[in-house]
């Protein structure tokens, strides 16, 4: 191998941001709030990418993000429902911040290559 070949490299992460796939679809999620529509591409993102998952911890990103999915598209659904009776003032926020928090702490996970710590649970 001479210095021009690329040398391979660990699954360490580097020092600049890396547009690995638990993080794209961390981003779509987020963009959705201006466009209303990433989060649908990064769910099926998600899922076509659970199949073949290349490191061991992106698996439990791939979890936590379609929880993400399921606890934003339930909690709105439910929000918009409860708005007459004014909850759904309260249910609404509550989830959009859920969701920014769920989305950051992937963000950061990804970018570091660790895996989520409890990709189970419904909170954070």
């Amino acid at each position: 191998m001479n210095d021009f070949d690329p040398k391979p490299t660990d699954t360490a992460p580097t020092s600049g941001f890396e547009f690995n796939h638990p993080t794209i679809v961390n981003l779509l999620y987020l963009a959705s709030y201006i466009t209303g529509v990433t989060g649908i591409v990064g769910v099926v993102l998600a899922y076509v990418w659970r199949g073949e998952p290349k490191a061991a911890w992106e698996v439990s990103h791939y979890e936590y993000a379609i929880k993400t999915f399921w606890i934003f598209l339930i909690g709105t659904i439910v929000g918009c429902l409860l708005i007459v009776a004014v909850i759904g003032l309260v249910i609404l926020p509550a989830v959009a911040v859920l969701v920014i928090v769920r989305c950051v702490m992937s963000l950061l996970n990804a970018q570091k290559h660790a895996p989520m710590p409890n990709p189970g649970s419904w909170l954070v």
